[in-house]
């Protein structure tokens, strides 16, 4: 079977006052955590711009897009579940608990 390219595309909030902590613990620990899943391959992360098309205040104020190449999306989504909150993948508590995580595929 042949791989095939997804985004997985996640939107997420610090905790009030705690974003300084946020951004350190997501990009020198969890990116590197879920860059360690097979099958993902790349990370960016971004932060909301000041100017913006819709009215302030959007929902989420940090935006990560992660490639995926796999001819198996069902086992990296699962691996993904199952690292989640271990020792393989720490979650931290300055991350706000809301966030909207979804896996797109190309038109």
């Amino acid at each position: 079977m042949e791989k095939k390219a997804y985004k997985f595309v996640v939107l997420t909030n610090a905790v009030e006052g705690r974003d300084g902590e946020f951004n350190d613990w997501y990009s020198s620990t969890h990116v590197p955590d879920v860059l360690a899943v097979p099958g993902i391959v790349k990370a960016e992360r971004f932060e909301l711009a000041e100017v913006q098309r819709s009215a302030l205040p959007l929902p989420y104020r940090y935006l990560a897009i992660y490639e995926i190449e796999t001819d198996d999306l069902k086992s990296v989504s699962d691996e993904i579940g199952k690292r989640a909150g271990t020792d393989a993948m720490v979650l931290s508590s300055a991350m706000a608990l809301e966030k909207l995580a979804a896996i797109f595929k190309p038109l």
